[in-house]
C-alpha cells in the first residue's frame, strides 16, 4: 500500500511539472521577448525628395547653352556628329544652319531638327538627339568635403556623385545632417538628407536636380 502512494504521489509531481513547462512555452509564444525588437527608428528612413512640379521636371532636362549633342541621322552619315549648343542657345547644324534648341528637351531638339530637314532637303527624315554632357546645369556642393565647387550637372545625379566629385566627406562631416537646397513649385526648400545611412544601405539614394545647393555642417561631436 506504501508503495502504491508514493507511485501516485510520483505521477502527480510528474504531471504538475508537465503542465507547468506547458503553460510557460504558451506565455513565452504570446510574449515575444524585448530584446528580439528592432527599435522603430531603425527600420525605415524618412522620405527624401519632395514633389517636384512637372514644369521643373521638363526644366532639369532641357538643352542650354555649352550642351554638347550627339545628332542621329538615319542614312546621312555626313549629316550626324556632335554639336555643342552656343552661348546664343543655337547651332550651326548643315543645310539648316542656325537652329536655335535652347530650352528644347533632346526629344523636340531632334523634331526641330526632322522639321528642318524634311521642309526642303530629306524625305522623312529620322533624327534622334543624345545628350553628352549638361553644361548648363550646375550642382553645388559645399562645407564638409575636400573640394568644395561648382560641378557639371548629369542625368540622373545622385547625392553620393556630388559628394565623391567634391572629392568626398572630410573628417569632421556630420555626414547624415547634409541639406540639398532646392526650389520647388516656385519655393526654395531645405531638404535633409542622410548620406551616412546612404552609404550603409538603409536609405535609398537620392537623385538631384540641377540647380542643387548641397551643404554638409560639421559635426559637433
Amino acid at each position: 500500500m506504501a508503495r502504491t502512494d508514493r507511485r501516485l504521489r510520483r505521477l502527480t509531481t510528474t504531471g504538475l511539472r508537465a503542465a507547468a513547462l506547458v503553460v510557460a512555452a504558451l506565455l513565452s509564444a504570446g510574449c515575444p521577448s524585448r530584446s528580439r525588437e528592432a527599435p522603430a527608428a531603425a527600420q525605415s528612413a524618412p522620405p527624401l525628395d519632395p514633389t517636384v512640379s512637372p514644369a521643373e521636371a521638363a526644366a532639369a532636362t532641357t538643352l542650354g547653352p555649352g550642351d554638347v549633342v550627339d545628332v542621329r541621322v538615319y542614312g546621312e552619315p555626313e549629316l550626324s556628329g556632335v554639336y555643342r549648343v552656343g552661348t546664343d542657345g543655337d547651332v550651326v547644324f548643315p543645310l539648316c544652319q542656325r537652329v536655335t534648341l535652347s530650352g528644347l528637351s533632346p526629344n523636340d531638339a531632334a523634331g526641330r531638327l526632322r522639321a528642318c530637314l524634311a521642309e526642303r532637303f530629306i524625305r522623312d527624315p529620322q533624327v534622334s538627339i543624345l545628350v553628352k554632357e549638361y553644361n548648363s546645369k550646375k550642382v553645388f556642393v559645399f562645407g564638409e568635403v575636400q573640394k568644395p565647387g561648382t560641378f557639371v550637372y548629369e542625368d540622373g545625379m545622385s547625392i553620393v556623385q556630388a559628394v565623391t566629385l567634391a572629392g568626398g566627406f572630410t573628417r569632421t562631416a556630420a555626414q547624415n545632417s547634409t541639406s540639398v537646397t532646392r526650389r520647388v513649385n516656385g519655393q526654395e526648400q531645405k531638404i535633409k538628407v542622410y548620406v551616412q545611412d546612404i552609404a550603409l544601405g538603409k536609405a535609398p539614394n537620392f537623385t538631384l536636380e540641377p540647380g542643387d545647393i548641397v551643404y554638409v555642417p560639421e559635426s559637433l561631436f
